[in-house]
């Protein structure tokens, strides 16, 4: 059994919403030909997209040819929306969470999904979390690596997760609108570089900010194998063991007391990476993550878990399907 914890799906249509909000800055579809479609920031191109990506069948035409039995759906980060007016941001989540909800619902057993929130406005999130939860029966929420200005540790942010935790509703974290971008703008730096060091700095941000600690039963899940920090976890410590009156200001435990305690994704692309993973936070932490149905995503979802002979049945098992259930709360019975 496969579980694929990290897909992205989007709706065919939406309404033009730089014309109904009076700005710009919102995505657009633009279907340019037959199983393709443009997405546009305005006018400017953005990214290619394939059918796969909002068409449910075509979906599981490929879930069937790779033996995924479950794929995770969450929207194209870049829908997130984190600076635009929260009324709009709000409207704009709700109408993506009710497609998730409704893609999950038109095929049961297939599908999960996790919705997306406005977190600039933690109140109206709190509340869209909320409905993710207990009227849409989605898993829990997508969030991005920062929210405008604010890292993960913005006290601000604190009561989403803290209705997280209360829901038993999973937060998987995505990196976006990637730090240093300026200086990034040949060879698809921001997706190469940038997503990791996102990532790295959303994991420290929850650490060194105390999240996890405040909050030991939230169920937090970190996209392309927790970026850079797995990495980088000795240069953390060390400096957190060197100069505590810098790291320790907010949370006096060490760094490295947390792995184990977060989730992370095994899109890495690399087998001695994936076992140096396995390592470090075992094989209860990791799920499997395709990023489908992007090309920096694994082609065949699973299959570098798969490429590992040394992995024991129940390792195997974990890897592909059992951390990922255990992440989103779910039955395997529900799925089988």
């Amino acid at each position: 059994m496969k579980v694929d914890v990290h897909t992205h799906i989007l709706p065919e249509r939406w309404p033009d919403l730089r014309a109904r909000y009076g700005y710009g800055g919102f995505v657009r579809l633009e279907h340019h030909a037959p199983r393709r479609a443009r997405m546009l920031i305005d006018d400017t191109f953005f990214r290619e997209i394939p059918d796969t990506c909002w068409d449910a069948a075509a979906r599981l035409e490929a879930c069937d040819r790779d033996g995924v039995r479950v794929q995770v759906l969450s929207t194209v980060p870049v829908m997130f929306s984190y600076w635009a007016e929260p009324a709009h941001a709000l409207e704009l989540s709700r109408l993506l969470n009710d497609h998730i909800a409704a893609t999950v619902a038109a095929h049961p057993g297939r599908f999960a999904g996790l919705g997306t929130v406005p977190l600039q406005a933690p109140d109206l999130a709190v509340a869209e979390l909320e409905r993710c939860v207990r009227e849409l029966g989605l898993a829990g929420v997508q969030i991005g690596s920062h929210v405008n200005e604010w890292n993960l540790d913005h006290p601000a942010l604190f009561p989403v997760f803290q209705a997280a935790e209360a829901l038993h509703a999973a937060v998987f974290v995505h990196p976006w609108d990637m730090l240093g971008r300026e200086r990034m703008a040949k060879y698809w730096l921001p997706w190469l570089v940038g997503m990791p060091a996102e990532t790295a700095l959303a994991i420290c941000c929850v650490i060194f900010g105390g999240v996890l600690e405040r909050l030991p039963r939230l169920r937090i899940c970190f996209a392309h194998g927790g970026g850079a920090f797995p990495g980088t976890i000795g240069r953390i410590e060390s400096g957190f063991r060197a100069r505590p009156d810098l790291c320790a200001v907010d949370n006096p435990v060490n760094p490295r007391a947390y792995l184990g305690r977060f989730y992370v994704d095994s899109l890495v692309h690399d087998a001695e990476v994936l076992r140096h993973l396995l390592k470090l936070v075992g094989a209860e932490r990791i799920a499997l993550g395709s990023d489908y149905p992007f090309p920096l995503g694994e082609a065949c979802p699973g299959q570098l878990i798969e490429s590992l002979p040394e992995l024991l049945p129940d390792t195997r098992d974990a890897l592909l399907a059992g951390t990922a259930l255990e992440f989103l709360g779910l039955q395997r019975a529900s799925f089988v």
